[in-house]
């Protein structure tokens, strides 16, 4: 797993292919896309993990804290989905998926590590 954390190459590829993912998904609703989407959240977890345990020396609270932005940023976009797919109204989930999404990426960027 090496590769996983020689660079946030991976983890960058991931999350973007994932936000186009997102949006694809909230504009035509298709369960292929969202399987494909969910795929893609197992992988940012996945190297976003490996990355936490390599650079969390650095500055454990910020780590901790984007780590913890980046779980609740997949949680409400996919609640944002699964309501939109209900029909329910999913304005504030997606409005509050959407600001912590921003947050986390900017927190990302900001933090030491990135290769």
């Amino acid at each position: 797993m090496d590769f996983l954390t020689q660079s946030t190459h991976v983890h960058i590829t991931t999350w973007v292919i994932a936000l186009i993912l997102f949006f694809v998904a909230l504009r035509k609703p298709s369960t292929g896309i969202h399987m494909g989407l969910r795929l893609f959240y197992v992988l940012i977890l996945i190297t976003g993990f490996a990355l936490f345990v390599t650079f969390d020396s650095l500055n454990p609270m910020l780590y901790g804290l984007k780590m913890l932005g980046g779980l609740v940023a997949i949680g409400l976009m996919e609640m944002t989905l699964v309501r939109k797919k209900k029909g329910k109204k999913n304005g504030g989930v997606f409005a509050g998926a959407l600001a912590v999404l921003l947050i986390t990426i900017i927190l990302g960027f900001a933090l030491p590590g990135i290769a």
